[in-house]
């Protein structure tokens, strides 16, 4: 098993992706995003893998990969289908630096799942900034 984590470019908290899943699952059974590239591990993805998503600088949530689909795009070209599970889990807010695409995350390498019950999966865009500033690259 593997993860992934990915930038959520347009995305400015949790509830932006949900709400990004949300409108998706009003045409599909499950959320899903296209990337142009198939990930070669795709069977460690689609194998208890999830993706951590990035916003403003900071991972704040994951979902579980459900599938990874090689796809033809309108061009013609090979691409890539992530399906997840539509529920989002909340962890640690981890700093990440900017990046294109995506990359593979080692599950020891991966934020902890906050404790339910423990915070809301929202960070105040204040203390997001400060985590920001504070980050060493």
């Amino acid at each position: 098993m593997i993860h992934m984590v990915k930038l959520c470019v347009g995305a400015d908290d949790a509830a932006d992706i949900e709400r990004w899943q949300q409108r998706l699952m009003k045409t599909s059974p499950l959320p899903y995003h296209h990337t142009r590239m198939v990930p070669k591990r795709a069977g460690e993805l689609s194998d208890g893998g999830s993706i951590y998503w990035v916003t403003k600088g900071i991972i704040l949530v994951r979902q579980r990969i459900m599938d990874v689909r090689e796809i033809t795009d309108r061009g013609g070209r090979k691409a890539c289908e992530l399906v997840f599970d539509p529920e989002l889990v909340a962890v640690e807010p981890t700093p990440k630096r900017a990046f294109q695409g995506w990359r593979y995350l080692q599950p020891g390498d991966a934020p902890a799942d906050l404790k339910q019950g423990s915070g809301t999966i929202e960070m105040p865009a204040k203390l997001r900034a400060k985590l920001r500033d504070a980050m060493v690259w």
